[in-house]
């Protein structure tokens, strides 16, 4: 298996929403649609590749910094996630039934920002990068392949799981959409507050 398809399967298995950025994403589409929800997927995409690259090219003296700094980088994490939580579940009825469309920009910054104040991930692509045996073995070239795997894998993750949530998103009713707001705001909280949990050393 070449190092494309090697980045492939990895960004595969660790782009598995199982955060924020999941329910970030699953938001966005179930309100604003599949656009919404394709963007907030690719920050996150864009933030794994960068923690992917430090890792395929051994760039120690940044992974080093961020591991060492990652206490607080998590904190600024979980406080953006917190903030957006708490603005989802007191949003206003009216605003909920005619939710007004972010900008695109602002979506895929917030997914991004989300994304990469979680330092650790590092170490989940190393981990990886060890198991499926290209760990040190990462010319230039090959890097980048893997790197652009990391991107591909991630993306076709996003793109299915946008998918679905649009297919579902069809059926819904516009009563729905406080409902809806008023789930993912608890839930983007706790996932906040979970940040500061395990961020906040005992």
């Amino acid at each position: 298996m070449n190092l494309l398809l090697k980045g492939i399967l990895i960004g595969l298995l660790f782009g598995v929403p199982v955060g924020a950025v999941g329910a970030m994403t699953v938001q966005r589409t179930w309100e604003h649609g599949i656009k919404a929800g394709l963007v907030t997927g690719l920050g996150s995409s864009l933030a794994d590749c960068i923690y992917a690259g430090i890792g395929a090219f051994g760039l120690t003296i940044i992974s080093d910094f961020l591991l060492k700094y990652q206490t607080a980088i998590h904190l600024i994490g979980g406080s953006l996630v917190l903030l957006m939580g708490i603005r989802l579940f007191f949003r206003k009825g009216e605003a909920a039934e005619k939710p007004e469309v972010p900008g695109r920009l602002g979506m895929l910054f917030s997914s991004f920002a989300v994304g990469i104040t979680n330092p650790a991930a590092i170490l989940t692509f190393l981990f990886a990068f060890s198991w499926f045996g290209i760990a040190g073995s990462s010319t230039k070239g090959n890097g980048w392949s893997i790197v652009l795997g990391v991107f591909v894998g991630t993306y076709i993750w996003w793109s299915g799981l946008t998918a679905a949530v649009a297919l579902v998103r069809k059926k819904k009713r516009t009563d729905h959409f406080q409902k809806m707001n008023r789930i993912f705001g608890v839930a983007f909280s706790l996932f906040g507050i979970l940040v500061f949990i395990r961020a906040i050393p005992v």
